[in-house]
């Protein structure tokens, strides 16, 4: 059966390159990680606040934030943003997408020495499981249900997720333990929000009736995870094979199995799109049909479109020429 790590003992693993900045909301998780941080770290960890002013309450998270870093002796930085978001766009994934940015910019402003080597971020498990459903529920391949990665490479600084296997009532109860205070954000009780819709119905469910889940689903994400890095070395191998761009001939030779892969790979890897399964399964026909020196593809592909030049694929990110 899985099991939760303690909250303690998540943070005694955790190895960051200091200086280490961890972004700092006021919430529970947050509030824990930076302590632990700080007491492991004396005078090498920061806090990073950022306000995205989507609610009204956003000066008194950000007040709290600077009254808890005095109370702790932690320097903190805080940066406002603009995070509303455009027609059509989720309004988490643009709020997701501001903060990181924000988070990376701070690293960069190089006002405090040394420079920020490291960001912690304090997702756990239930973060994790809620993340893994939304994905099951918008029908995504491997990379959707590999969830949150512990760390990854983000403009060149290494993100972490330290507490990706301890359990959120764990790290309140680390809290309370200290008399430690810390703010509820009320926009995660908002159930327009498919996440927090998850986070009010459905886990409460799932605790009834699968016992350990979070934890057993996290491993299921980790698993994924695994399977798309074999996935990505293979696709390594095909496209070091095929060249960049690929060619069309290399292409056509391949399973369409292995094709995917490799297409996904190369428009991934080259240019930092990702195909929707629609786009992906036309591109494939297309190149099925590419038998002569006159056929022509030009397909509008993620925020671009794939063309055909001579014998390989290009991507570009404007319209094709005529």
């Amino acid at each position: 059966m899985a099991h939760f790590m303690p909250f303690e003992q998540a943070i005694a693993a955790f190895e960051p390159a200091l200086p280490l900045a961890v972004g700092f909301s006021g919430g529970a998780d947050s509030t824990a990680l930076l302590v632990a941080c700080a007491e492991r770290w004396p005078g090498q960890v920061r806090a990073f606040h950022v306000h995205h002013g989507l609610q009204a309450a956003a000066d008194d998270f950000e007040r709290h934030c600077v009254a808890v870093c005095e109370q702790i002796g932690v320097p903190l930085q805080s940066r406002r943003v603009d995070a509303t978001h455009a027609p059509g766009e989720s309004p988490e994934s643009a709020a997701r997408d501001a903060r990181y940015a924000s988070l990376l910019a701070m690293a960069r402003m190089g006002t405090v020495q040394p420079p920020v080597q490291s960001i912690a971020i304090g997702h756990h498990a239930d973060d994790q499981v809620e993340t893994l459903l939304l994905a099951l529920s918008r029908g995504a391949g491997l990379p959707g249900l590999s969830a949150m990665p512990a760390q990854t490479l983000r403009g060149g600084l290494m993100l972490h997720r330290p507490l990706l296997a301890v359990d959120a009532a764990d790290i309140r109860r680390w809290l309370a333990d200290r008399a430690l205070p810390w703010i509820d954000d009320p926009s995660n009780t908002d159930t327009r929000f498919t996440r927090n819709r998850i986070r009010a119905v459905l886990l409460p469910a799932l605790d009834q009736t699968f016992d350990q889940f979070r934890a057993t689903l996290a491993r299921s994400a980790r698993h994924a995870a695994q399977a798309q890095a074999l996935l990505d070395e293979f696709a390594a191998l095909d496209l070091a094979q095929l060249g960049e761009p690929p060619s069309l001939v290399g292409l056509q030779a391949l399973s369409k199995a292995r094709q995917a892969n490799v297409l996904r790979h190369w428009l991934q890897r080259a240019h930092g799109v990702a195909p929707s399964t629609a786009q992906l399964d036309q591109l494939q026909s297309q190149v099925a049909a590419c038998t002569t020196r006159g056929h022509r593809i030009a397909l509008k592909v993620a925020g671009g479109f794939v063309e055909r030049r001579g014998s390989h694929l290009h991507w570009y990110n404007s319209a094709p020429s005529p």
